[in-house]
């Protein structure tokens, strides 16, 4: 999120497609009224958190229930975090984490939560980086009851899906091999190429990238996905529980969400609207009228 550019089609989750409905399944469903915002220390989990800052002080939670913080790609001493983590409930208020970890990082991190004796009932973990291939091959012990946000699970009760599982079986040739998330953006995403590039009878870059925008194509849950003017794709919403075999029990899902470029919780962002059929522009400030040069995150 955070960026809307005429040369990419984004079909990976916008922070409304994955942060924001995870966090309100913290606070409408579980009950959260603390939360600890961890991540790897790079762009995305902090472009993530500071929205998630924001909306959650939009929704009444207080600065000092909110823990933030960020360790190295690799970390694996975790015992103090853990510690800080849950010294948060002391007061007997509901705590939850909201995880951007990524990589290795994420075993240790849940070994010491089981270490300390903390289960998914007591403190849940909902991440936005662990998945079905990173569940692969790992004992899952410490996992089990914590939770996922994406946009498919391999879970998903679909013909679509069933189809894609065994076509992506039959290439492999190992039926032990999983599929997640960024496999179906992918799928989509190239299907609906494939479509503009037959639309617009060529190859050219400016004519496929005119009849991307209104493609569709089904997604992998059942519903159908579509390419917006801000070149973000509509997409459902899913919370996964970890299941012990590295499976996930899918516990919410939502109708298609189209996805927001910029988000409504940042000040500097809330006024920005990314469009590129009528506006032509990725920042188009709507208090100024004018269209803004693209300042990338990455």
């Amino acid at each position: 999120g955070e960026e809307s550019s005429k040369n990419v089609f984004y079909t990976g989750a916008a922070p409304n497609q994955q942060a924001i409905p995870a966090t309100d399944y913290f606070l409408e469903e579980l009950g959260v009224e603390k939360f600890a915002l961890l991540g790897t220390d790079y762009v995305y989990p902090r472009t993530t958190n500071n929205i998630l800052e924001a909306y959650l002080k939009d929704k009444g939670i207080a600065e000092e229930d909110i823990f933030v913080n960020y360790t190295p790609f690799g970390h694996s001493d975790w015992s103090k975090i853990v510690s800080d983590v849950v010294a948060l409930g002391a007061d007997g208020k509901k705590v939850g984490v909201i995880s951007t970890i990524n990589g290795d990082a994420n075993i240790g991190f849940y070994k010491e939560l089981a270490a300390a004796g903390v289960s998914a009932d007591d403190i849940p973990v909902v991440a936005f980086s662990v998945g079905e291939e990173e569940l692969s091959g790992l004992d899952t012990t410490n996992l089990v009851g914590h939770l996922a946000a994406w946009n498919y699970f391999m879970s998903a009760e679909s013909e679509e899906n069933e189809e894609f599982i065994a076509a992506w079986h039959d290439f492999i040739g190992d039926e032990k091999r999983v599929t997640n998330d960024p496999m179906e953006a992918h799928y989509i995403g190239f299907n609906m190429w494939v479509n503009a590039v037959e639309a617009a009878g060529t190859t050219d870059v400016d004519a496929v990238t005119k009849a991307m925008v209104g493609q569709t194509f089904p997604n992998l849950t059942g519903g159908t996905a579509e390419m917006l003017p801000n070149h973000h794709l509509t997409k459902p919403v899913l919370i996964g529980e970890i299941l012990e075999d590295g499976q996930f029990d899918i516990v919410s899902q939502t109708e298609p969400v189209p996805g927001d470029a910029w988000t409504d919780f940042l000040p500097e962002s809330a006024v920005l609207e990314a469009d590129w059929v009528e506006l032509e522009c990725g920042m188009y400030n709507t208090e100024t009228k004018t269209c803004v040069q693209l300042q990338s995150n990455y």
